[in-house]
């Protein structure tokens, strides 16, 4: 027999569940009304595209994405706020009704949980740059790398900023000289591997971000867990890692001052070609790869 206590504590348990469950629901019949003023407002801006101006749509569909994010975002937090402040959760519960501990979420899917997470914000962010056009150094050092990649017949080929930026960069190069790509996975378990197996290479040249003191082993172990399972940045570091992996020359091309080498001894084996953006956006580095040089009005008519 449940005890008089227990009885009246499971009774006010599943009272205030019953009153979560109903303010979550007015809280997602908010949610589909704004989804739905939001496709009003989608459908306002899409009229206001003039045809044929691709730039106009363009920073249209951008602005487009970033609402879209924006409202999901806040929504997904007002749903967490709720959940927090009622303390009604989604439990398991046995045959007689009662619900038990959620079961534990392991370390991994914390980590791929916590990555999405990053991922979303940051394209949010990044998104929201773009729609407000940002000038001033960002469109200084592109032009000044586009007038160097133009001399030598190139010109830049755009990569994500998602944080496999560096990777993605490479294995678009690899493809471009003819080899198969490798994929940003393969790529960020290939490099995290190699700074484990030649730690005394690297430990030396990685400190704290916070602190700027030298890692201890543990730390150096999670920083190359974190390459390989993360969209941790890409740096000097694992520039010259891939050049060991990949026995590759990797040329890095930047609006000021010269280009920077990495891995000469491979130059006559293979090469790849990255321009470093130190203000692509504010969210920090970015590395773009490169391609035979078109002119910009020719690919925009091509792209028709």
């Amino acid at each position: 027999m449940f005890s008089v206590n227990y009885q009246e504590a499971l009774r006010l348990r599943r009272l205030e569940m019953e009153i979560g469950q109903r303010t979550e629901e007015e809280l997602l019949q908010k949610h589909r009304r704004q989804r739905n003023a939001l496709q009003g407002k989608i459908q306002s801006l899409k009229k206001s595209s003039t045809k044929g101006d691709k730039k106009k749509k363009k920073e249209i569909m951008e602005q487009i994405a970033q609402l879209e994010l924006e409202l999901e975002k806040k929504q997904n937090e007002e749903l967490l706020q709720l959940k927090h402040d009622t303390g009604v959760y989604d439990e398991p519960a046995d045959d007689s009704g009662t619900h038990l501990p959620a079961p534990r979420v392991s370390k991994a899917q914390r980590r791929r949980d916590k990555k999405v997470i990053r991922e979303k914000e940051r394209e949010c962010m990044i998104l929201a740059e773009e729609a407000e056009n940002i000038r001033g150094p960002r469109n200084v050092e592109i032009q000044k790398i586009k007038q160097i990649l133009k001399e030598r017949n190139l010109m830049i080929k755009e990569i994500p900023s998602d944080g496999n930026c560096l990777y993605c960069a490479i294995d678009d190069q690899l493809k471009l000289h003819g080899d198969d790509g490798l994929g940003t996975e393969s790529l960020r378990k290939m490099t995290g591997q190699y700074l484990k197996e030649h730690k005394s290479d690297f430990f030396p040249f990685i400190s704290h971000p916070d602190t700027g003191d030298q890692l201890t082993d543990e730390q150096y172990e999670d920083y190359c867990d974190e390459v390989i399972y993360t969209s941790a940045w890409g740096g000097e570091l694992e520039l010259r890692a891939l050049s060991h992996i990949l026995k590759c020359c990797i040329e890095v091309i930047q609006a000021t001052g010269p280009s920077v080498l990495v891995g000469e001894e491979y130059r006559d084996k293979r090469q790849a070609t990255l321009t470093f953006h130190r203000h692509m956006y504010g969210l920090g580095e970015h590395y773009n790869s490169v391609k035979p040089y078109v002119d910009e009005d020719r690919e925009d008519t091509e792209d028709l």
